[in-house]
């Protein structure tokens, strides 16, 4: 339910539902030759239909490895929505979890938006209803509402700012300084985050991302003492004991970059697992060692590799560049709601020179 992280809970008739975990999607092993010949079809699909492939770094590698050869691009979703709005295809085919298409359909509604699955839906979002949302906000009104991207269309279109983890902190700092209240969803412990880091006044909404919330801190300290030389990396969506173990907290492109520039020979990494295509690519020479999913009370239901982000394969990649049956579609008067906190978000990045692209 909506909480808040000062005096406790507050009151809301809204309660967040629980949010069931879908398996990891078993997709057929292909032969090389296989793997080959349909990487080679999408090629000719995207080609001819100015298509442009946009994946996320949490993606399986060979989605992100042929996003690069195609001329498309893989980034966070900051960087996705930006790079959608700058391309000159007529199709977006975005290789993420729901809310980065409809992120690039509300930036681009001239443009078709095509995803392998629009079930891949994320736990922030399922666990945000916009009705309870909508309920939440207006039981506060001197608030300013802030959202992760991880949300709905309609939820973002109730904000008066969107943010994603890469940007999260500057924002609320800058409305902190003017004397802002802040009205934070969905996910708490990036909430939480930024609310130390500032001293921001905020109310937290109670949702949790299934992949960082895994993370333990108990094991964590042991692989810690078994890699003593490793830097620690760790996404803000994760629990505060996993993240004030960290010698980095970050947003996806912000642990790629620590990669890349810190001189440890070793990191643990406590993020989603994709990320580990990206990083590998740009240090080939460092040792990246998942953070652990286990210890006490661990239930591993995502293992460290979110579901819904699983439910992108060069399989159904193909077919909807065949059937266009995975379209985005957002409603016009959600979209012209929508797409003005996201705007502020970019013009405010763009502003301060936020975003660097760790290519």
């Amino acid at each position: 339910m909506p909480s808040s992280t000062h005096a406790g809970p507050h009151e809301s008739t809204a309660r967040a539902p629980s949010v069931k975990v879908p398996p990891h999607p078993q997709w057929p092993t292909l032969s090389p030759g296989e793997k080959d010949a349909l990487k080679d079809r999408i090629r000719a699909l995207l080609a001819a239909q100015n298509a442009v492939l946009v994946a996320h770094y949490y993606t399986d590698a060979d989605l992100q490895a042929l996003a690069e050869e195609t001329g498309g691009y893989v980034a966070d979703s900051l960087e996705m929505a930006r790079f959608g709005t700058e391309s000159d295809a007529e199709t977006l085919v975005v290789c993420g979890v729901r809310f980065m298409g409809e992120t690039a359909k509300i930036l681009n509604p001239e443009k078709r938006v095509l995803m392998p699955d629009l079930g891949a839906t994320c736990s922030l979002d399922e666990g945000c209803p916009a009705d309870a949302f909508r309920a939440f906000c207006d039981a506060h009104p001197d608030h300013t509402v802030v959202v992760y991207a991880n949300t709905s269309a309609q939820v973002k279109a109730r904000s008066d700012w969107v943010v994603t983890s890469s940007i999260a902190l500057p924002v609320v700092e800058h409305l902190a300084s003017e004397g802002k209240k802040i009205l934070w969803a969905p996910d708490k412990h990036l909430g939480h985050y930024v609310e130390r880091v500032t001293g921001a006044d905020m109310l937290l909404w109670d949702g949790a991302c299934v992949v960082h919330e895994e993370f333990k801190s108990f094991a964590l300290e042991r692989v810690r003492k078994l890699h003593p030389d490793a830097a620690v990396l760790v996404h803000p969506e994760s629990p505060d004991e996993v993240v004030d173990q960290a010698d980095v907290v970050g947003s996806t492109t912000q642990l790629i970059k620590a990669v890349a520039e810190m001189p440890n020979p070793e990191f643990i990494v406590a993020t989603d697992a994709g990320i580990f295509w990206k990083m590998h690519q740009l240090a080939p020479g460092k040792k990246l060692i998942p953070a652990p999913t286990a210890g006490e009370g661990a239930t591993c239901e995502s293992c460290a590799h979110c579901p819904w982000m699983a439910m992108n394969a060069l399989q159904n990649l193909e077919r909807v560049l065949q059937t266009w049956d995975q379209e985005i579609q957002i409603d016009a008067e959600v979209r012209e709601r929508a797409v003005m906190p996201i705007q502020r978000m970019l013009d405010f990045a763009r502003e301060r020179g936020i975003g660097a692209k760790p290519r």
